[in-house]
């Protein structure tokens, strides 16, 4: 199904409808305030594996990043953060960043397995968080790759349908996405380091 959404005026019920979806363990590809994510509910293990296999990954082995809606929502995920990396996280989220921190003990039971940490993100796109709000629940995401080899991601949501519409159970039609990913940031180490440059510059 590809279901227009407006980013502005969003009706609420347009919301529910996709939520409906994922808690029925649906996969949905969901716009970002960088690329369209391939998107399901964290306490979804079917759906889980339903996207490592889109994406040809075992869950155990797949690197996906998590969708919150609050700071305060990451601190269930994650072990205790240092002061200065809580400081780092306020002054840029909600944006186009995925911060790596230390995952507490929620994290392995998801993916089956010993994983330490985990990627969060609270993007700055009113259609992801009012899912993650209305859900009470963060999302796993993963990328929407393009298989062009000049153009990384699709940013055209149909193309995305046309690509995905006997993989996933939605595709929202939000408009063009972008065509550059967040910005990744490792907390893990005790010092900031940006492992990829994403949309916008870290606020340091």
């Amino acid at each position: 199904m590809l279901f227009k959404i407006y980013e502005k005026n969003t009706a609420y019920k347009d919301i529910l409808k996709v939520v409906k979806i994922i808690e029925d363990g649906g996969v949905v590809v969901i716009p970002t305030d960088s690329v369209y994510a391939i998107a399901c509910d964290i306490r979804k293990p079917k759906a889980i594996d339903k996207i490592a296999r889109i994406k040809g990954v075992k869950p155990e082995k797949a690197k996906f990043s998590f969708i919150f809606s609050s700071l305060s929502s990451i601190a269930e995920y994650t072990k205790p953060m240092p002061n200065d990396i809580f400081k780092l996280l306020k002054k840029n989220l909600p944006g186009p960043f995925t911060f790596i921190l230390h995952a507490n003990n929620k994290i392995p039971k998801i993916f089956k397995n010993n994983k330490k940490t985990l990627g969060v993100r609270i993007p700055n796109n009113s259609i992801a968080l009012q899912i993650v709000e209305a859900l009470g629940s963060p999302l796993i995401v993963t990328s929407v790759h393009d298989d062009d080899e000049v153009l990384e991601y699709t940013t055209d949501p149909s193309l995305i349908y046309e690509r995905y519409e006997n993989s996933v159970d939605m595709v929202i039609d939000a408009g063009y996405g972008n065509n550059e990913a967040s910005t990744v940031v490792d907390c893990t180490s005790g010092k900031i380091e940006i492992l990829r440059e994403g949309v916008e510059e870290l606020i340091v």
